[in-house]
């Protein structure tokens, strides 16, 4: 990869220390956590047996503490227990894409200057390639054992944002994997799977799936996520909020959820034990522990003064199922709570088997440095050239090509020897990766991205993304008229959308809009329009101007983007990326609440409804939105046309509280294994090859609680030019052809079903069956 911008010196001081045969792992790392082999009062203690069960051993670690000992570690950055040679450990590391320093579980430096920033996760989303969030996920966890290896890192990451991107103007939308429930909770899976490894019950590191549940709103028009109370109906919360988090606790198998700084319904989330103790321990059966947003404990009883002492505060977290705090609270008031008969012992002591249990699982109690698997993960096992080549591909796959008039693009290196490449987001780095980023290996800018195919007359346009007044209009103009083809770089950054930063509206700020058509209107050759952002833009005058060919979104795609985009501008990349997301117009969001839940439209209130499953307005480029510079068409070559769902005989008794409005509960169906099987033939009848995905949507019945369409199925494929791929699809009919109804009860409606894959459309009709006999 060509990547310009890298720690050059940095990698020769390593290269350097190797030959000299020096170890570059600090002295920390050569110490294990506990149960040093070196420390003979503790070595042979029942905890310390790596062949014990693990609860076992937990138990006797328990049985051994004191109070004050136990309540040193509900926080995150746990006290030692030196009399039984436990060290200290830092809970807080962030792994959104790539390792990250924004918690002090990691930091960068000596051995370790960087780590490879992925595109974000909306880019990557962007993708619809599971395959590729799952490899993702290893490549950062194989530089995350490393950098623990080092002792420069921790093993649990609180990644992946799994909220749903609800409202365009989220400033953390950028961390979601979009506005599908669905696609979010196999973002979840898939990236959580390559995070923990597939060694059994060890894990290679601890992810954490956050923020739960209805986050997501930060700062707006006067209200803010630590006094919010998201008022959501039960309909909503099981057909939307809960979705994302029940695949990653039951498919994902990840370690650790966080509870959110807001109250839903009247109740902190962190303090309500419906959600954490009932629903995620109870139902999901999460194996992990639960853990705060930062000082959600002290948030809800300083800010939403939810109890009337810190001592009740920090009861009611532990009773309602929280097992660790990230934040000072639980430390300062736990003991307090017990000692005031708010609190047993006992309880405490659930809490520690969750946390010290995903501490056994990750190697630390064994009395090594790190698990055998991964001992001897180091320095060269970070950046390394593939790691880059993935983040590389990642980018490449997540930009999505909005609009193509007059086929502008590809570029040729044969027609266009010169490009204008404009904007301040032209020759940009830390906007490419994002928040929540660590700091990369590299970058390769848009601008260095194009030099590499022609030469550049670059020009800035606008000193920053706010661009504020047009002093440097002219030269961006002058540049345009000179050049055979113009780059336009656009777009957002964190000053625009960020964690407790919400957008106000969905236009480019400033005179941004003025810039592009001012360059469109001089432009000698083609001119394209290149966006970074997290969250969508109202981009509506350059896709109704002709003088604006192509338009390409490029999210934030990390260290490698301008790599990654100029490939696509240039054709050594055919984009296949879909917007993870509705794009909106402006005018979506005029009268609109970010504090208005509601998922469904209402006529008589006016109210619009969010996202494309409930939303039926206009909008500037629909979900699943995103083009090719070649031509794909479907066929389906098998499907059924009619679909038992076989009923559990023992509850069918209940007769019409199953058929309810010729609706079958889905509790009162047989679910196991119950997949209906879709074939389809993807054929490439342009003369480039390409990868395209598929979305399946199905159309349920007629229903007015049912969602317009849902996502039932998604799948990425090669096609090379003239040939054909089949593709099959087996949808889980319980999980993804249900809706929920009014009272938040999953059902699967009886009757026509409509499968919808690009422009095809196919019926299946499902009916009821007990013992052979059809139900219709």
């Amino acid at each position: 990869m060509d990547t310009t911008t890298t720690f050059r010196t940095s990698h020769i001081i390593i290269l350097m220390v190797l030959l000299l045969g020096v170890s570059l792992q600090t002295s920390k790392a050569l110490d294990a956590f506990a149960c040093d082999p070196k420390d003979e009062t503790n070595r042979n203690l029942p905890f310390c047996q790596a062949k014990l069960p693990i609860q076992n051993r937990v138990n006797d670690l328990i049985g051994r503490m004191t109070l004050r000992e136990k309540v040193g570690l509900l926080v995150n950055n746990a006290a030692a227990v030196p009399r039984l040679g436990i060290k200290g450990y830092e809970w807080w590391s962030e792994a959104l894409h790539g390792v990250s320093n924004v918690g002090p579980g990691t930091k960068f430096g000596g051995a370790f200057p960087g780590a490879t920033s992925f595109p974000q996760v909306i880019t990557a989303a962007a993708s619809f390639n599971a395959t590729l969030w799952e490899a993702i996920g290893r490549v950062v966890s194989d530089e995350a054992r490393a950098m623990f290896n080092g002792g420069v890192a921790g093993l649990t990451y609180w990644s992946p944002n799994v909220n749903i991107f609800r409202d365009p103007r989220w400033g953390r939308g950028q961390e979601t994997p979009g506005e599908d429930p669905v696609v979010v909770g196999k973002y979840a899976a898939s990236y959580v799977r390559g995070l923990q490894g597939n060694d059994g019950d060890r894990l290679k590191v601890a992810a954490c799936c956050k923020h739960f549940t209805a986050y997501d709103l930060d700062n707006w028009n006067g209200v803010d996520r630590f006094h919010f109370n998201a008022k959501v109906s039960k309909q909503d919360m099981e057909d939307t909020f809960d979705v994302p988090f029940r695949m990653c606790v039951k498919e994902g198998k990840v370690a650790s959820v966080m509870c959110s700084y807001n109250q839903v319904n009247g109740i902190p989330t962190c303090a309500d034990p419906n959600l954490l103790k009932k629903t995620v321990r109870g139902q999901w059966r999460l194996d992990g522990y639960i853990v705060s947003d930062c000082d959600s404990v002290g948030v809800y009883y300083s800010q939403q003064h939810y109890t009337s002492t810190p001592e009740e505060a920090a009861a009611d977290a532990i009773k309602a199922g929280l097992d660790l705090d990230c934040g000072p609270f639980l430390g300062q008031h736990t003991e307090d709570a017990v000692k005031k008969g708010l609190l047993n012992e006992a309880e405490i002591n659930n809490a520690l088997l969750n946390t010290l249990t995903v501490q056994m699982r990750l190697g630390m109690f064994d009395g090594e440095p790190s698990s055998e698997l991964y001992q001897n993960l180091g320095p060269k096992d970070v950046c390394t050239p593939a790691h880059q080549e993935l983040a590389l591909e990642a980018a490449r796959q997540g930009i999505v090509l909005l609009k193509n008039h007059g086929l502008s693009l590809p570029l040729s290196t044969r027609r266009h020897h010169s490009v204008a490449i404009i904007g301040p987001n032209s020759n940009v780095t830390d906007t490419m990766i994002g928040n929540y980023a660590g700091v990369a290996c590299g970058y390769t800018t848009p601008l260095q991205g194009i030099e590499r195919y022609a030469k550049t007359i670059y020009s800035q346009g606008c000193v920053d993304v706010a661009c504020v007044d047009d002093q440097q209009f002219g030269a961006a103009i002058d540049a345009a008229r000179q050049a055979d083809a113009t780059v336009l770089v656009m777009g957002l950054d964190q000053s625009i959308e960020a964690e407790f930063r919400d957008r106000t509206g969905l236009l480019l700020p400033g005179r941004q809009q003025e810039l592009v058509s001012k360059v469109a209107a001089a432009s000698k050759g083609p001119t394209i329009l290149v966006l970074m952002s997290g969250g969508p833009i109202d981009v509506s005058f350059a896709e109704n101007d002709p003088k604006v060919g192509s338009i390409v979104w490029a999210g934030y795609p990390g260290q490698a983007g301008g790599a990654a985009i100029s490939d696509v501008l240039f054709g050594t990349t055919n984009p296949g990326g879909k917007l993870p997301m509705t794009w909106y117009p402006q005018d979506y969001v005029t009268n609109l609440p970010m504090t208005d839940m509601a998922m469904r439209s209402s006529k008589s209130k006016g109210y619009p409804g969010r996202t494309y499953r409930f939303y039926k307005g206009k909008v500037v480029y629909p979900f699943g939105h995103g083009i090719s510079y070649t031509n794909f068409v479907h066929t389906i070559a098998s499907a059924p046309t009619m679909f038992s769902v076989p009923l559990d005989g023992h509850r069918h008794g209940s007769g019409n509280a199953t058929l309810s409005g010729k609706a079958i509960k889905v509790t009162h169906a047989r679910c196991n294994r119950l997949s209906l099987g879709v074939q389809v033939d993807v054929k490439n009848i342009g003369s480039m090859d390409g990868t395209h995905t598929l979305i399946v949507y199905s159309k349920p019945p007629a229903g007015h609680w049912a969602p317009h369409k849902q996502v039932v199925a998604f799948e990425k494929v090669h096609v090379a030019a003239g040939t054909q791929q089949r593709v099959g699809f087996n949808i889980h009919v319980c999980k993804f052809l249900s809706v929920v109804d009014r009272s938040g009860i999953r059902r699967i409606p009886l009757g026509e079903h409509s499968l919808h894959i690009g422009d095809l459309e196919h019926s299946v009709s499902l009916q009821a069956s007990v013992l052979g006999v059809i139900k219709s």
